[in-house]
């Protein structure tokens, strides 16, 4: 859904003008997924304060008592347009845990995940920066997200340690502590406008990964194996 295009200013083709055949759903459809899209590109782009439902109607090509049909006001607009952008990019990480090495597939996620804000800077910044400044319903949806990427930590915690038996159980606050490590790295990046250099620090993040749900032998190996793989390039 949130393919990338330049800039991160991601505008959906608008229905064609005139008589068509598409059904009212496909209609609907369309429009509600260029008010979501426009949403995110404008906050990206302006700040969420800067925003404004007429400024987001125009950038979709709706009507505006069309986007009010979809969303009551900006705020619902924009926790919506969030939610739907956490989705596709924890869909990005899965491959954290279906490769028969786990480390390889940590680095094949951290890179896929990484590439996927660089590609859409827009959205990383409305996302990464915006978000948290929008009120407590914001705050509720990012936990929500938030949930969702510390399961899957739970999930290759678990299996490294079905992998490594002699390896001590998994500390409960370890997958949260992750997440916010994680996403607070490629936030700073973001605020510091070095988005499009988000993926010259996966071996930061690859070994933060390793380190807390490994150990300090697995990180170590880890970041040398990457360094002697970039020497051999």
């Amino acid at each position: 859904m949130f393919s990338k295009s330049k800039g991160g200013n991601i505008s959906p083709q608008p229905l064609p003008r005139g008589r068509h055949r598409l059904s009212r759903e496909v209609v609907r459809a369309s429009q509600r997924e260029r008010v979501v899209h426009a949403m995110l590109a404008l906050v990206g782009e302006q700040g969420y304060a800067a925003t404004t439902v007429p400024s987001v109607a125009m950038a979709a090509r709706v009507a505006r008592n069309t986007f009010y049909e979809f969303f009551p006001d900006k705020e619902s607009c924009f926790v919506a347009a969030c939610a739907e952008a956490a989705a596709d990019v924890i869909a990005t990480m899965e491959t954290f845990g279906i490769e028969d090495d786990w480390v390889v597939g940590v680095r094949r996620g951290m890179h896929t995940w990484m590439q996927w804000w660089q590609e859409r800077p827009g959205f990383a910044r409305a996302y990464l920066v915006e978000l948290p400044l929008v009120g407590e319903r914001a705050l509720r949806q990012r936990e929500s997200a938030y949930a969702r990427f510390e399961e899957l930590f739970v999930r290759l915690g678990a299996r490294i340690r079905r992998e490594h038996p002699d390896m001590p159980a998994l500390p409960a606050f370890v997958p949260r502590v992750l997440v916010h490590a994680l996403l607070e790295l490629v936030a700073a990046e973001v605020r510091a406008g070095r988005t499009a250099q988000l993926t010259e620090i996966e071996d930061t993040a690859m070994f933060i990964t390793t380190k807390l749900l490994a150990n300090d032998d697995v990180a170590q190996a880890t970041l040398a194996a990457t360094r002697k793989a970039a020497t051999e390039k």
